[in-house]
């Protein structure tokens, strides 16, 4: 059993953790539907093509064991909100390098194809964009010319990809100061109504630190699952970074690269899960 099934299922069973409660499986729309639907059908389209060497396995090699992995942790967050309402989560690490946006592209990809949901990859990294290179798309307008351009219809600035259930707002050209953007109001409004638009928003944070945005985006969204990769940062940096968080709301911890002992397969990579929501670091 991997450590991805323990860890999460651990999490079900700790004492106080929230009981079954209803959970609307549909999303809770804010307007009319009918605007919506609209809307997301005129999204530009782009055709994605990844080379196995990308590392994106929920793409170019979904038989692969990596893909499986995904797969099961995307049962697994289903599966938690069944017990809480959870639409939206960011996807940070402890510093550079540790594999965190290619999990957060290979989750949401995982999650429109397996569960059919709609589902947004947004690029939360404004100081160092890299999603629209990673996914072989350029000059991509995204949150940064939204922002400058003082567009109110973030819309506009989405595009689909490979025409699955999966979407995608990436972070433009960079800002200055993202925390300008993530601490308006403007802001906090554009991502309540795409909230209301999707099943599932993946966001590619940035590390917790040395910069702040990790923690501006844990006030938006419902929860924060944390890439460690083994020999990066350190048990003393990453306890510094969660407790940077206002809002930890840590529902999991993917493990990149574990020890050689339990490495398997695909590329000498292993994603493992640990998951105890009160164990902020690994020990």
């Amino acid at each position: 059993m991997s450590r991805l099934y323990e860890a999460l299922r651990q999490m079900e069973k700790e004492p106080g953790s929230p009981g079954p409660s209803p959970f609307l499986q549909a999303p809770e729309l804010l307007g009319d539907a009918a605007v919506e639907q609209t809307a997301l059908r005129d999204v530009r389209s782009v055709n994605v093509k990844v080379l196995p060497s990308s590392r994106i396995v929920a793409l170019s090699e979904p038989r692969s064991l990596g893909a499986e992995k995904f797969r099961a942790l995307v049962t697994r967050l289903e599966n938690l909100r069944c017990q809480k309402e959870m639409k939206s989560l960011q996807i940070t690490s402890g510093m550079n390098d540790e594999g965190k946006t290619l999990v957060a592209v290979n989750l949401a990809v995982t999650l429109a194809a397996q569960s059919r949901s709609k589902v947004l990859l947004l690029e939360g990294d404004l100081h160092r964009p890299s999603l629209a290179g990673l996914l072989g798309q350029k000059d991509l307008r995204g949150l940064s010319h939204w922002w400058s351009d003082q567009d109110p219809d973030i819309v506009r600035f989405l595009c689909r990809v490979n025409g699955m259930p999966l979407w995608f707002l990436n972070a433009g050209t960079g800002h200055e100061q993202p925390s300008h953007v993530l601490q308006s109001t403007r802001f906090a409004e554009a991502f309540n109504r795409l909230t209301g638009w999707f099943d599932w928003i993946v966001v590619d944070s940035t590390p917790m630190l040395p910069v702040t945005d990790a923690n501006l985006w844990s006030r938006l969204v419902d929860a924060t699952l944390l890439v460690v990769r083994e020999k990066v940062a350190s048990v003393k940096a990453l306890k510094k970074g969660l407790e940077s968080l206002d809002n930890l709301k840590l529902i999991g911890t993917v493990l990149n690269e574990a020890s050689e002992s339990e490495r398997t397969g695909y590329a000498n990579q292993y994603y493992g899960v640990r998951g105890d929501s009160d164990r902020k670091t690994r020990q």
